[in-house]
């Protein structure tokens, strides 16, 4: 590890909060980053945003330790750069402002709370797309507690991303408007009636699920529209209790994995497209290419 050079992606979603270890080897052949350590933290912030519109002293409280024990860990893994972003549900949170300000200051972590626009621009740099057949049309679609991503890739370029207040946390608690669904659908049509759209390229660990659990369960893999339908409504049939035990699933998965199902269905009817390819990517995969890049590019 000590001739490697070490970058961390730090996450703060709606449902789990992820830091993201990679390393880069100036020795290796592929020039690649390789996975040095993965820590998923369940904290749910969504549950206490999109419902009351602050995230409460306890939930802030837990933040902090988080983000000290991550800078404990950044430390024992020698990272270089981190970069530390926060999506939906502090982008809703009143109070998020001043929790960011606290935490930097009782652990030195700087928080960016980035639009939906960003997360979308960023969960597109982990740059998977560059893997497929250039020629054919592309839907990133990116799934969380609190929103959902959807980026255009034609000709192997960025065309058009947008973010919907859509996520699996905010479908939980009731909290989705129906007009941002509209809005979903209306802007999936015409980029249907403009693009022929090949496949989707699905993001997020409720997708990375869903795909295990398929008759084709292997990684970076692919999951019909057809078999994603039979899934959702296989595991609607239970209780979230019996889920988790039925499918060995964490408990702040089995009660959103059904409405992370939903949402891409939807996408994948509203676009046409039959497949959604499945490769373990995330934001944290998109925030450690872009460190990597700067780095490179120096």
């Amino acid at each position: 590890m000590e001739n490697n050079i070490q970058f961390a992606a730090i996450d703060i979603g709606s449902n789990a909060v992820r830091l993201l270890i990679k390393s880069y080897q100036p020795s290796a052949p592929d020039e690649g980053l390789r996975k040095e350590l993965m820590v998923r933290v369940p904290l749910r912030l969504g549950q206490e945003s999109f419902v009351s519109g602050q995230i409460s002293d306890n939930k802030s409280k837990k933040l902090t330790k988080l983000m000290r024990a991550f800078k404990h860990l950044m430390f024992v893994y020698d990272v270089t750069e981190y970069r530390a972003c926060a999506t939906s549900a502090m982008r809703d949170a009143s109070n998020s402002g001043k929790l960011v300000k606290e935490i930097e200051k009782k652990t030195g972590i700087a928080i960016e709370i980035i639009t939906g626009q960003e997360e979308a621009l960023i969960i597109y740099e982990s740059h998977f797309a560059d893997s497929l057949d250039q020629e054919l049309n592309h839907l990133y679609v990116d799934v969380g507690g609190g929103s959902t991503e959807i980026s255009l890739i034609s000709n192997g370029n960025l065309q058009k991303s947008q973010s919907y207040n859509i996520g699996t946390v905010r479908l939980l608690n009731g909290m989705v408007k129906d007009t941002e669904l509209e809005r979903m659908r209306a802007d999936l049509h015409d980029l249907k009636s403009t693009y022929k759209i090949s496949d989707i390229i699905g993001s997020g660990g409720n997708i990375i699920k869903l795909q295990s659990l398929s008759k084709n369960g292997k990684k970076n893999s692919v999951i019909t529209l057809h078999e994603l339908e039979r899934i959702n409504k296989e595991l609607k049939m239970y209780p979230v209790d019996e889920r988790m035990l039925r499918f060995k699933l964490k408990p702040d998965r089995a009660d959103v994995i059904t409405h992370a199902a939903d949402i891409y269905i939807e996408a994948a009817k509203a676009s046409g497209c039959q497949n959604i390819i499945v490769p373990a990517i995330g934001l944290a995969d998109g925030i450690n290419h872009l460190l990597y890049s700067r780095f490179k590019s120096v």
